[in-house]
């Protein structure tokens, strides 16, 4: 099981930080989470200490993922909540299971991801598609983002880049706001710096935005669907994404 690192922040100051992070008055949490808004004053300014009760009531009302849910409870002195167990870890057996059965059954493009967009498991269709791209990119852990944009990854195949790079760098800015996560700032400021493709907007014509890939037989294109495990209540498994590829229409 990995083991979670100690804040360095109260758990006051971290709590007040996901409250403005997502645009909430200490009025509008305290109705929420059914709180005294003097009791939460108190405990973001460090004069109350929260039991781990109330930290789990404020965190769910504030959208916290359960691995910074763990991280508060560590930072008010008490024990994480949430466990969290390897992809491949017997715990997680059916979970794994399940997924890698849609990816051997999915006759197209599939793979499954972590939070980083780190790459666990994919499918024959969507090693074929890395064929050509720099070996160093390809080295365990697989990031898909880096693979992606990198100028020796897809990066040169992909027809529609800055369309698709707006995409991606789109929904990795979202994740970032919904996860305050250094590791993910850090890629973003990575991705930013590769050279070619310039951010723009998906176009207003279509019903999705198609990935476009060059190939030796012609042009592919494909739309994605992702998926997530609702019912998480493991840290690993919360973070898990099981991304499938189809035809563009």
């Amino acid at each position: 099981m990995t083991t979670t690192a100690l804040p360095a922040r109260p758990v006051g100051e971290l709590l007040r930080g996901w409250r403005e992070r997502r645009r909430l008055s200490q009025l509008d949490l305290s109705i929420q989470a059914q709180v005294s808004t003097r009791h939460l004053s108190f405990v973001e300014t460090g004069r109350a200490r929260p039991t781990p009760e109330m930290i789990l009531r404020l965190t769910d009302h504030l959208q916290v993922p359960l691995r910074e849910r763990n991280q508060l409870l560590l930072a008010g002195g008490y024990a994480p909540a949430y466990p969290q167990h390897g992809f491949d870890a017997p715990e997680l057996a059916r979970i794994a299971d399940a997924l890698r059965s849609v990816l051997a059954g999915h006759p197209y493009p599939a793979l499954v991801m972590d939070r980083w967009w780190d790459m666990l498991d994919a499918n024959d269709a969507t090693l074929a598609l890395t064929t050509g791209c720099a070996a160093h990119l390809l080295e365990p852990p697989v990031n898909v983002l880096r693979l992606s944009l990198h100028p020796d990854g897809l990066a040169p195949r992909i027809v529609n880049l800055g369309h698709w790079r707006g995409h991606l760098m789109t929904q990795l800015r979202q994740r970032i706001e919904r996860t305050d996560d250094d590791r993910l700032r850090a890629l973003e400021e990575e991705l930013l710096g590769y050279p070619g493709g310039t951010l723009e907007s998906a176009p207003a014509a279509g019903v999705v935005l198609p990935l476009r890939l060059r190939t030796d037989v012609g042009e592919a294109s494909f739309f994605s669907v992702a998926a997530t495990v609702e019912t998480a209540a493991d840290v690993t498994v919360e973070e898990l994404v099981l991304e499938t590829f189809y035809p563009a229409p």
